[in-house]
């Protein structure tokens, strides 16, 4: 399994406001995919340091009462990554069930220290 993607991502119900500290810190957007999961659509930005060239991606999500932190992993096997996760004990948030897009193959795993991580797969 090769992870391809590895930053953090924040889930915010004031995201305008979250990606316009980023931005004065030297990232810019550059990609703002839409994703519909099942229960709602979730606006994200994909946001890069200028001169780093590392990223964070910021989603918006007026339902939670508070930013949260999650680190994005997006992998090329999902099984590989999923079972890995679950001998060290992290649980799936929703059960077994994975969100299918057309896009996309994606978990929110949680840790048993608390630490959660959304798992991702791209299709191609």
């Amino acid at each position: 399994m090769k992870i391809t993607t590895f930053d953090p991502l924040i889930v915010s119900p004031k995201a305008d406001d979250v990606i316009k500290v980023f931005e004065e810190l030297g990232f810019e957007r550059t990609h703002a995919p839409v994703t519909d999961t099942g229960t709602m659509e979730v606006q994200s930005m994909r946001m890069k340091h200028k001169e780093g060239g590392y990223h964070v991606d910021v989603a918006d999500v007026p339902q939670v009462p508070q930013d949260m932190t999650y680190i994005r992993m997006n992998v090329d096997n999902f099984q590989e990554a999923y079972d890995i996760l679950i001998k060290h004990g992290f649980v799936n948030k929703k059960g077994d069930q994975t969100l299918d897009t057309n896009h996309a193959k994606e978990a929110t795993m949680v840790s048993p220290s608390g630490f959660t991580i959304a798992l991702i797969q791209h299709i191609k």
